[in-house]
């Protein structure tokens, strides 16, 4: 009688809710040729800050330029970059108070990542997050970032 049912491990599993339902949030690090290095996933409602700290691990090489959306801009990412010689390239949030430029030619570089989340896209396992589980996803999220490895290096 007195028994809680605990949900199913959802967060765990990288579903996250929202008004449409369960959603997956996919990080992406990609290089300069648009190609993925690193990927993670998170729960959809959970902020991109700790998305953050999952692909931008010291095990890569150090990029010299972080190209990120509205999403990753907080004091924290900026100040972990310019420790790191990194410039971050972030437009601001709205609510930001003290104003931070960006270099619009650089940014639109960000459209990189954008292709990158496209072609991952396209295999429909990916787009419609077919696995019930976090660690299948992320599998097939990384079968189909090697082939396009594959695909970029046989041209």
């Amino acid at each position: 009688m007195g028994q809680h049912r605990r949900k199913r491990g959802t967060p765990r599993q990288g579903f996250g809710r929202s008004r449409g339902g369960f959603t997956t949030k996919i990080h992406l690090r990609v290089n300069a040729a648009g190609l993925p290095m690193r990927t993670e996933i998170t729960a959809g409602q959970t902020s991109d800050y700790l998305g953050f700290d999952l692909v931008m691990a010291d095990n890569l090489p150090e990029p010299s330029v972080l190209l990120a959306d509205r999403g990753y801009d907080s004091d924290n990412i900026r100040k972990t970059m310019e420790v790191r010689d990194v410039v971050p390239v972030i437009p601001m949030r709205k609510t930001r108070k003290l104003r931070v430029a960006v270099d619009r030619r650089l940014y639109r570089l960000r459209n990189l990542v954008e292709r990158c989340f496209n072609k991952l896209n396209n295999a429909r396992r990916v787009a419609t997050r077919y696995d019930k589980t976090a660690e299948s996803f992320l599998g097939f999220i990384d079968i189909t970032s090697i082939r396009l490895w594959l695909r970029h290096l046989s041209t």
